[in-house]
């Protein structure tokens, strides 16, 4: 009996040991299509035997599975999914040119980044007045910083404005509001992070192009998949390209055969930032605007982006800029309200969009060109800010939208986007109320319109 007890006792712990020590495997399921069928993937898990409690789950409650043989972690059916997704995209990457061994490298292990769709999701969240962001893009710390970065590469930035027409403050300026001057420039796995917006985000066809552009950066052998990290939103480098954009624009201007933007030297980065823009229509030696003043009895009408005219129309009718003078001929422009009537006013040239074509928002274009302004030496802004209004929040910026085409003053589209298009809404319904039709789209015309 105690011979029996023995044995049974020995093969209890050879049973016990062999159910508590790790598989060779992983037990993440593998993505798999039918063969010779449309039908979508099925799951086909590692070879491994598996008690049934472990099987592939029908609910959608999180089953425990062992990760590299050491930690305990969830299989949900959105990994599930997320897997199905990658091995459709897998297709889809080789099928627009990208080598299978690429893929399936720079895809092997990836899984869904929550803290990316985190920051899609509350992006609107993040409302802030232009005049803010100002103190921020044009604080007296990045301007001195500004000052002191553009010292230190001042060869560097003059041959690139040599080479390519643009000037040496505005690549300096778009290098300090992308990445404080290569000092943040991101730490996000790009190829993650683009698959999980390409899966699960907002824009997923805009992102799943994206991915393959990626995959082509590394196809072409410019960065390695671990050293290709930026933002959460997929934007890389000192400038913050974008895959696609980096495709397009990106030069090798230093000479060694790669077009490294993700290195400590920024020479190739701001050599394509120069590309980029040279691309899109930079003038050289165009002002990206000009701070004016505004005669008595100005025609607000005449204001907005959507109107153009020469640099003459505006002195006849009285504008001048800050401090006297005439407003020189750099060709077509606009004058610009970007807080209302009472706030600063500018005439902007081509080259304002031309910085929209990197970035679209007002706020950028204004914060790239006063920083650059600040960094060659210029002053702030002579007119004030309405500091005592409020940013409207992104549900309002709907309604005002909703509201204003309700009352017959169509935006176009709904979209939460204050353009051009919402702006001269706003200002044919400030014309129609006897109010200065400034296009301003602050929280009184919306209260006004609620009304």
């Amino acid at each position: 009996m105690k011979i029996l007890l023995a044995v049974i006792g020995v093969l209890l712990l050879w049973v016990s040991a062999g159910l508590a020590s790790p598989p060779d495997n992983s037990l993440r399921p593998l993505m798999r299509p039918v063969e010779g069928s449309d039908l979508p993937p099925v799951i086909e898990l590692a070879a491994v035997s598996l008690p049934s409690t472990l099987a592939v789950p029908e609910s959608r409650r999180p089953v425990q599975r062992v990760a590299d043989g050491r930690n305990v972690v969830p299989v949900t059916t959105q990994t599930i999914a997320f897997q199905a997704w990658l091995e459709g995209f897998a297709d889809r990457a080789v099928a627009a040119g990208i080598s299978r061994a690429i893929v399936e490298q720079a895809l092997d292990g990836i899984e869904p980044n929550e803290r990316v769709l985190e920051r899609d999701a509350n992006q609107s969240e993040f409302t802030r007045t232009l005049w803010d962001y100002l103190d921020s893009a044009a604080s007296a710390a990045r301007i001195e910083n500004g000052r002191e970065a553009f010292a230190r590469y001042r060869s560097l930035l003059a041959e690139i404005e040599r080479d390519y027409g643009v000037e040496a403050e505005i690549v300096a300026a778009i290098w300090g509001l992308e990445s404080t001057y290569g000092t943040f420039r991101g730490d996000t796995p790009i190829i993650e992070a683009m698959a999980t917006l390409a899966h699960d985000g907002r824009r997923q066809d805009f992102f799943e192009e994206q991915l393959i552009a990626a995959l082509r950066i590394l196809q072409d052998g410019d960065v390695r998949a671990t050293q290709m990290r930026g933002s959460w939103a997929g934007a890389m480098g000192h400038t913050q390209f974008m895959p696609s954009s980096y495709l397009d624009h990106a030069v090798d201007h230093d000479g060694n055969g790669r077009r490294n933007i993700w290195s400590d030297d920024p020479t190739d980065a701001l050599a394509s930032t120069a590309a980029y823009l040279a691309a899109n229509g930079w003038t050289a030696g165009q002002p990206w605007a000009l701070e004016v003043e505004l005669p008595d009895g100005f025609d607000f009408a005449e204001s907005g982006e959507l109107i153009k005219q020469p640099a003459a129309y505006w002195n006849r009718l009285g504008v001048r800029l800050v401090g006297g003078g005439r407003i020189p001929d750099y060709g077509p422009s606009s004058i610009l309200l970007p807080a209302g009537h009472e706030a600063v006013a500018l005439v902007i040239f081509d080259n304002f969009h031309v910085i929209e074509s990197y970035n679209p928002a007002d706020a950028y274009v204004i914060g790239v060109g006063h920083l650059a302004d600040r960094i060659a030496g210029g002053g702030p802004f002579r007119g004030g800010w309405p500091r005592g209004d409020r940013a409207l929040t992104n549900e309002e910026r709907f309604e005002l939208q909703r509201r204003l085409t309700a009352a017959g003053f169509s935006t176009e589209r709904i979209d939460g986007i204050i353009g051009p298009l919402t702006i001269q809404a706003v200002r044919e319904y400030q014309a129609a109320e006897g109010l200065v039709p400034d296009g301003y789209a602050s929280e009184a015309i919306l209260r006004r319109l609620r009304s």
